[in-house]
């Protein structure tokens, strides 16, 4: 826009700057729930078949930088074409992915259980709530934040700005799974009912809760543990927890896994558990970790802790989080 254009009416002005503001305080919103569990999304990256030219991790990382840093140039007010372009070709990246995942599911090509979105795994969304929400959300914003264009003052430094935090946002990525970040990164949290963890639509034949899975934990105080039956962080500790689970006197802690049922009874001819393994499908059980073993206590339905590991008194590494902390 040269000095010789008529100045843009203020109402143009701060409709373009709002539209911004939205879109890129969307895209920061997408690079944290990204940044906190990198590894699921780096899965859903490998999962898409997107990992062709470079390592699941590594487009994961770089990933979460450009959102971060095209979103703060957008909060920053810097809507130059060198921002607005990048960040169009995003758009419609992220569009094109749920259209697609909507397609499939629509085609019974694949499970219309959830959709990953410019979200990440963080909040679940079946494939078209995904694409409408993302388009919603997105495309109306994108269009108008062209609108009045201001000149380039500061531009340089409101770009160094937002690169600086796209560098942040890649450090917290790289730092995230060493971090105690598992009640934020996960749908899982102190507060939360089990009968609210679900997968599938509401009202729908697939729809499964976690209070399907451990029905008994609606009532009374549990633990449940959250494995892969043959990690050895969890194996170590089964003669301990079977101790554990023999002092109560009655069922208490239910391990939940995805195991087949072949699995799960070559399992049990191995170890011999005294508790009892539950089935859960992927798609509900992924959103509540970052890494396995993880446990939390339930009281009458709702959790009231959680654990990296398993159950205190049974490992050493284990951490609880409780709701009367704050977490």
């Amino acid at each position: 826009m040269s000095d010789s254009m008529p100045t843009p009416p203020a109402w143009q002005r701060a409709v373009g700057r709002l539209a911004a503001i939205g879109l890129g305080a969307v895209l920061l919103i997408a690079a944290w729930a990204k940044a906190i569990d990198p590894v699921a999304f780096g899965e859903q990256i490998r999962a898409l078949g997107l990992d062709l030219l470079l390592p699941a991790g590594a487009i994961a990382m770089l990933a979460v930088a450009l959102e971060a840093g095209l979103g703060s140039a957008l909060i920053l007010g810097a809507r130059r074409l060198v921002v607005l372009v990048p960040t169009g070709l995003l758009v419609v990246f992220f569009l094109l992915l749920t259209g697609r995942a909507w397609w499939r599911s629509a085609h019974g090509m694949a499970e219309a259980v959830a959709g990953c979105g410019c979200f990440g795994n963080l909040v679940q969304r079946t494939p078209a709530q995904a694409f409408l929400e993302d388009a919603l959300l997105m495309v109306p914003a994108l269009a108008l934040a062209f609108l009045a264009r201001p000149r380039a003052r500061r531009f340089r430094k409101r770009l160094v700005a937002a690169g600086v935090i796209g560098v942040a946002a890649l450090l917290l990525a790289w730092r995230a799974p060493s971090l105690p970040l598992d009640d934020l990164a996960t749908r899982l949290r102190p507060g939360v009912s089990i009968d609210a963890l679900c997968v599938g639509e509401e009202g729908t034949p697939g729809r499964v809760c976690l209070s399907d899975i451990v029905p008994e934990a609606e009532n009374g105080r549990d633990w449940v543990i959250l494995t892969e039956l043959d990690t050895a962080a969890f194996t170590r500790v089964i003669p301990d927890l079977n101790r554990y689970v023999l002092r109560q006197g009655k069922a208490g802690v239910w391990v939940v896994c995805t195991a087949s049922t072949d699995d799960v009874q070559s399992f049990m001819w191995q170890w011999g558990p005294a508790f009892e393994i539950r089935q859960a499908p992927p798609a509900l059980m992924r959103p509540l970790y970052r890494r396995l073993p993880r446990s939390f206590e339930v009281q009458d339905g709702i959790v009231t802790a959680t654990i990296d590991g398993v159950p205190p008194g049974l490992s050493g590494n284990a951490h609880p989080h409780s709701a009367a902390e704050g977490d």
